[in-house]
């Protein structure tokens, strides 16, 4: 396990937390609050429902490819959760969770599907799903808010706590915990990497080259469902567009976090750290009453430059 562990923590995969220390001391001269056990209670409980969705888009990011698809899975997912709780069967409401984690998984081979058996590039599937995801969603609800609620086992996902730590928080760690084993200990693991750095040799070698992709896609689509059901027992509603906002952000903890966007390199390390800078720096910004126009524009920024400082290095050692 020491070994696991060793081999996920880079240089690279170290620099979001170090930015998260700078982001807590710089922002307590100005709110002082920023220090305090509940604030930072908060900011953990918050970042497990984006460090879901960055734990899923770093496999496929690993491969080489990218999910566009996160928002409406994220969304269809918390809408198809609490549609069924809401319907007052004892049954379907057990079985929410779980349903939404297999929506998720759909989704995810769906995507699969495209990328490795149809050769069309991930960025255009999987844009192209979450629009037909947008529609039927629509089509369902009318273009107003469903109806439904969140069971209590969501709300104790996303608001219960265990020893002070938020339980959404220790899910998304368990999780982190769980794939970091995968990637490093199992040939999965190093298939997936070998596919970011060549997919053609890793081909060639004898590798079933699709399976590995059907099967980060679906992960990634899982990843995607839990933040979504523990999205909606946060608010205890599913509502239109829900994850609309995070598909940046998700974007910007993997690449912050280390991972590099062309494949091959990277862990989920250094997106937990990632999605944590993130989180207390949207939070930060929201205090500062930074406005969400130039939320996006650090975030664009962000990635820019951590893309800029990639290729750099990349050039470098080579």
């Amino acid at each position: 396990m020491i070994r696991t562990v060793s081999r996920a923590v880079t240089l690279d995969s170290l620099m979001p937390y170090l930015g998260a220390v700078a982001l807590i001391i710089a922002g307590s001269f100005f709110f002082p609050q920023v220090l305090s056990v509940d604030y930072l209670t908060q900011q953990l409980q918050i970042a497990a429902f984006l460090g879901l969705l960055a734990t899923g888009a770093t496999i496929v990011i690993l491969l080489g490819h990218i999910d566009l698809s996160v928002p409406w899975v994220l969304t269809g997912a918390a809408i198809l959760s609490t549609a069924m709780v809401g319907t007052g069967n004892p049954v379907l409401s057990v079985l929410a969770v779980p349903a939404a984690l297999a929506f998720g998984a759909l989704i995810g081979l769906i995507n699969g599907m495209g990328v490795a058996i149809l050769r069309i590039p991930s960025m255009v599937w999987t844009l192209a799903v979450n629009s037909m995801l947008l529609g039927l969603a629509v089509l369902n609800t009318g273009g107003f808010n469903p109806r439904g609620e969140s069971s209590p086992l969501m709300v104790a996902m996303a608001s219960g706590d265990v020893l002070g730590l938020p339980l959404s928080f220790l899910i998304w760690i368990a999780v982190c915990v769980g794939l970091t084993w995968v990637l490093v200990r199992t040939p999965f693991g190093r298939y997936l990497r070998s596919i970011g750095f060549n997919e053609k040799a890793t081909f060639l070698s004898g590798v079933s080259t699709p399976s590995v992709v059907f099967a980060a896609f679906a992960i990634a689509g899982m990843c995607s469902a839990l933040g979504g059901v523990m999205l909606a027992g946060y608010a205890n509603q599913a509502y239109q567009s829900m994850g609309d906002p995070f598909l940046l952000p998700t974007i910007a903890a993997v690449v912050i976090g280390g991972t590099s966007i062309l494949g091959g390199r990277g862990g989920l390390f250094g997106t937990i750290g990632g999605a944590l800078f993130i989180t207390l720096l949207t939070s930060i910004l929201s205090v500062m009453q930074i406005g969400d126009a130039w939320r996006n524009i650090i975030f664009g920024a962000i990635i820019l430059a951590m893309l800029l400082f990639q290729t750099l290095r990349k050039g470098a050692a080579q």
